[in-house]
């Protein structure tokens, strides 16, 4: 009874650990810059991963075309994701709301697996397409009445994100499938480092200040985000629970809110706020749809 208990749990747990990413970006942006601030995350998740290879001695990809098509998705996933969520809440963006555009990633990619992997798309799933595409506008409707140029290049960035996870996804479950959880993340946290490095050498200063506060975002996001979250996936993946996930993924978003709420004292507007009701009804709408079929990620 306590294994059963402790395994219908998992699904909550992982949806809970992963809306404390946007809290643990929002914990370490104001000691170091985006790039910067994950090319830590991800030197010291890649080498965390490194004693789990050395443990666990994974399967890897033997052609160098499976290992190029995970550096890209790896490229996608993490880097344009992370890069643009990262980028939107140093630029001023709530993470609440940052969570909430990057949380369309369902609607999106249902879309785009009817136009690109021909999966079969039923009338709710449409309607909640068009319903987040209309909480999105919202959104941006506020930000542009209310907000100056800062907010509008928050606003782009996020948007990179979800654009980011939303290709990635698609990518991985078209041509990335086959191959082992670990000897995957290798190749895709590889890329993941390599695109930071760049990105920390050719476009910030590389200057962190070094404090508890920022130790314990980097570490959190490496070890219980990177590793552990991931891990958690697959594992319901494996045994059969992604519905479970699938279900409870809408609700990142609100948890991430009250999370701010709670931890940085964030309010958001009315405009905002209907936006967000109507993002979170439409992802409702995509996941719990008969037929749905596309989130793997």
């Amino acid at each position: 009874m306590f294994k059963r208990l402790l395994r219908s749990s998992i699904p909550g747990v992982f949806v809970l650990l992963w809306s404390t990413g946007f809290i643990g970006a929002k914990f370490g942006l104001p000691y170091a810059e985006p790039y910067t601030m994950l090319l830590y995350r991800f030197v010291l998740t890649l080498s965390l991963l490194l004693v789990l290879i050395a443990y666990f001695k994974p399967s890897f990809p033997r052609s160098w075309s499976q290992r190029l098509h995970l550096m890209l998705s790896g490229s996608l996933i993490h880097g344009a994701y992370l890069g643009g969520v990262f980028s939107a809440i140093k630029l001023g963006m709530p993470a609440g709301l940052c969570a909430l555009i990057v949380g369309l990633q369902p609607v999106l990619t249902t879309a785009g697996a009817f136009l690109f992997l021909k999966e079969k798309v039923s009338g709710l799933q449409w309607a909640g397409i068009v319903l987040g595409f209309f909480g999105l506008y919202l959104i941006f409707a506020a930000g542009s009445g209310q907000s100056t140029a800062l907010d509008q290049r928050a606003l782009w960035a996020a948007v990179i994100a979800l654009l980011g996870i939303t290709a990635g996804t698609l990518y991985q479950k078209k041509f990335c499938t086959s191959n082992s959880l670990l000897g995957s993340a290798w190749f895709q946290y590889v890329a993941t480092v390599l695109i930071f490095w760049g990105g920390s050498c050719f476009f910030e200063t590389g200057v962190v200040t070094l404090n508890p506060r920022f130790i314990f975002a980097v570490m959190w996001l490496a070890i219980v985000l990177s590793i552990g979250a991931i891990l958690l996936l697959t594992y319901l993946i494996k045994h059969g629970e992604m519905h479970k996930v699938a279900s409870l993924f809408y609700l990142v978003p609100a948890v991430t809110a009250l999370e701010a709420a709670w931890f940085f004292d964030e309010k958001l507007g009315t405009e905002k706020i209907a936006g967000m009701a109507i993002v979170t009804a439409a992802v409702f709408l995509v996941i719990h749809s008969r037929g749905f079929r596309a989130i793997k990620a």
